[in-house]
């Protein structure tokens, strides 16, 4: 009871004061983004028989995405810096609305991997510019927002996948992306008309405040200055190992299940929900912990569970084992509520966006060869030992985590 009453005092503190509506709709966006870019693991199967590609080639294209939601993120955190966080957000879904589009028209293998380059672009320009957002809305609750942010983006890939897997196997694959483009066009639409101006403005003054600052190339310096002497580089470095495995385990989990567990393709999708359901609870949890008992100790407990149960993956059988051993792997969702929430209370207001972009893109780029890596293994006859190699790296996740002080603040690495 004490711990459910905990949850409901800290969903009042973020809804109270005028704040909640305009979480609503950060969050809503958020988790429409992701299932739309979730459902392409779903899908993975039906575009292998569309367009005649391997496992190393499915797992490059599920590579281009990743690639395009990471190198537009430090452009998206230097837009966030200097005009509209609502006006980044809202391009984004946009742009995605309109690229899932010319995938589904696609008439080659050469169209599909550009189109999809171009989800990943637009998906890019959305989270920088919704964390600073969030910072500003929350300063004293960021670790609990973005949790629950993160959660919606969960929700999204929990929901949406499976409705796009249903809608490929009863129509076509087509259909399995184009019901999610009058969705984004509605959350485009939700977060112009609901949050405020943020750190520029809309209404002409855009121009203003981007000659009062600092140049990109300046805003970049000033980021890689606070670098030195604080744990950002040794946190960025564990974010980036994370990013590399999840991307690896998400990007082809649902082919291995039904390639090698035996699973009907229904199942296989049930389960990749249910991974991502789970971190509906996780993330607002995990970034709840993170403002109360600080960044190492939480690490650890959302990362140790995950590497028993991807070095298991290979040995379990049947649908429930496989069930409860996802449930186990699904905790490591809980990293990136608290990496985000470490990265953004370290950087300073003025190169927030920038120092996020430069982050998250630096990461997210080099843990995007992880799918293709991944795939390369399958088609060599790996796919099993693939995921014991995943469980070692996590190993070393959570042995540098050890490094890390106890306390939430960013502090000197000594």
């Amino acid at each position: 009871m004490r711990v459910l009453q905990s949850v409901l005092n800290e969903l009042r503190a973020l809804w109270g004061g005028g704040r909640g509506t305009s979480l609503v709709a950060i969050a809503g966006g958020w988790g429409t983004l992701l299932g739309a870019r979730m459902i392409y693991p779903v899908l993975l199967p039906y575009l292998r028989d569309a367009f005649d590609i391997s496992l190393t080639v499915a797992g490059l294209l599920v590579t281009v995405l990743w690639l395009g939601s990471a190198v537009g993120q430090l452009p998206g955190g230097l837009l966030a810096d200097r005009y509209s966080e609502r006006s980044v957000m809202t391009a984004g879904a946009l742009v995605v609305a309109a690229a899932l589009v010319l995938v589904a028209a696609a008439p080659t293998a050469l169209v599909l991997f550009a189109a999809t380059a171009l989800v990943g672009l637009g998906q890019s320009l959305y989270p920088i510019a919704r964390i600073t957002m969030l910072s500003q809305i929350y300063p004293d609750r960021i670790g609990s927002a973005l949790g629950v942010t993160m959660a919606t983006g969960d929700l999204g890939q929990t929901v949406l996948p499976p409705v796009a897997g249903v809608l490929a196997a009863a129509v076509a694959w087509q259909a399995g992306l184009l019901f999610v483009v009058p969705l984004l066009l509605v959350a485009g639409f939700v977060v112009r008309v609901t949050l405020p101006a943020g750190g520029g403005s809309d209404s002409g003054t855009d121009a203003d405040a981007a000659s009062a600052d600092p140049l990109p190339s300046e805003s970049v310096r000033d980021v890689l200055a606070e670098f030195r002497g604080s744990n950002l580089g040794f946190v960025s470095f564990i974010l980036f190992l994370y990013i590399l495995i999840w991307q690896s385990f998400t990007g082809l989990y649902p082919t291995y299940l039904v390639e090698q567990k035996g699973l009907s393709s229904a199942a296989a999708g049930t389960l990749f929900s249910a991974f991502f359901a789970f971190g509906v609870v996780v993330k607002p949890v995990a970034g709840a912990a993170y403002d109360r008992i600080g960044l190492r100790n939480t690490l650890v407990a959302v990362l140790v569970g995950p590497v028993a149960g991807l070095a298991l993956l290979p040995v379990v059988e049947g649908f429930w084992p496989l069930a409860a051993l996802t449930a186990v792997v699904s905790t490591m969702l809980g990293s990136g509520a608290v990496t985000q929430s470490f990265l953004s209370d370290a950087f300073s207001e003025e190169v927030r966006g920038t120092g996020l972009g430069v982050v998250r893109t630096t990461v997210a780029t080099l843990g995007a060869a992880g799918p293709v890596l991944f795939g390369g293994l399958a088609d060599r006859g790996y796919f099993d030992e693939g995921y014991v190699l995943l469980a070692a790296v996590l190993a070393v996740v959570v042995l540098l985590t050890l490094r890390l002080p106890t306390s939430s603040s960013p502090s000197p690495s000594g």
